[in-house]
This record gives structure tokens, sequence and C-alpha cells, in this order.
């Protein structure tokens, strides 16, 4: 099963992520972390993508993009993988249907965690104050929401259109949220 998995900052997706991938036996992808191993294992792309972020610079699409197509051609993506926080724009999501359709292997889902903004709000704050994230400010979490609903929210119709979109209510206790998320990939 090839997931895409989207919701706004705070909605759980990582936790999510973590139990769906330990229950279907695929690897989660977090961009970041391959990002990291990219640029420390010394690849071409990784170099590339090193010397954006030493400059202080975002690294390109075209480089993230490589890296995830190196990254979903590794045997543990045999059976599929979860996408969390990859693709972030309609751009990026252009690219990965085009990759995915190319290799043979396109998305099966694109799963939306859907969370209202105020009780985003209050798990980050909360979640800022458990562990120590002094930045994690209300106005500043509000910033990060929008810039979410601007350029990742999109993505939420870009997927129904391609027929792939599931929406999962995200609140609630997590098991909740769990069998949810499992009832509507079917799993």
């Amino acid at each position: 099963m090839r997931i895409v998995f989207m919701g706004p900052p705070g909605a759980g997706k990582g936790t999510q992520a973590k139990i769906i991938c330990s229950d279907v036996g695929i690897p989660q992808i977090s961009t970041g972390e391959i990002l990291r191993h990219a640029m420390e294992s010394g690849s071409d792309l990784g170099k590339e993508a090193k010397s954006y972020v030493e400059s202080g610079g975002l690294v390109p699409d075209a480089v993230v993009i490589g890296i995830v197509k190196e990254r979903i051609q590794e045997p543990d993506c045999v059976k599929g993988y979860l996408l969390d926080g990859f693709p972030r724009t309609l751009d990026q999501a252009d690219a990965l249907k085009r990759m995915t359709e190319e290799l043979g292997k396109p998305l099966d889902v694109a799963l939306n965690l859907a969370v209202p903004q105020d009780e985003l709000v209050k798990r980050l704050l909360d979640r800022a104050q458990k562990e120590g994230r002094p930045d994690d400010t209300e106005p500043v979490i509000k910033s990060r929401l929008k810039t979410y609903e601007e350029q990742t929210l999109p993505l939420v119709d870009y997927y129904k259109k391609e027929g792939i979109l599931k929406e999962v209510d995200g609140l609630g206790s997590m098991e909740d949220i769990t069998a949810r998320i499992k009832s509507a990939l079917g799993i």
C-alpha cells in the first residue's frame, strides 16, 4: 500500500503514521529524515541538498523529489510506504504522480487527518509546554497553520480529483482515530 499521509501541524500524523506502518509492515518515509540520510550518505543528491542547507536555503523540489524517488525504490518499500510530510505543494504532488506512474507504482491512497483549527492550536500549545518549546507561541502556531492552509491544504482537492482521497476525523482518543484510519485504509 502506497500512502500519502496529510494533515495540519498538530493533527497527530507522526503518531498515527508509526502505528499504521507497524501494523501494515511498511516504512514511514519522512522527507526530513531521508534528506538527512542522503546528506550523511554523501550521494550526489545528498551533496546537492547539503549545499543548499549549509547556505541556509531551502532544498529545491527537484532535489527533494530525486531523493524521494531513490528512497521509494529501496527494498523495504516493495510492499509499499507511507509518505509523511511530502508532498507539501501542488507542484510536488504533480511530480510525485509522474514519478510513481513512471515506476509503474502509483499511489493507492491520500489520507487526510482533519482537525479543527482551535483544537490544533490547543494541542500545539500543550505540546510546546510539555516538550519545552518556548518558541511555539500562539502567534507562531497560527502562522504555521496559515502556511499549511495556503500551501498544503489544496492537496485535499487535488487528491479528491485523483479519486484517492480518504478523509478521517482526527478528533477523539488516539485509539479511536487509529480505528478510523484503519477502516478508511481497509486494514
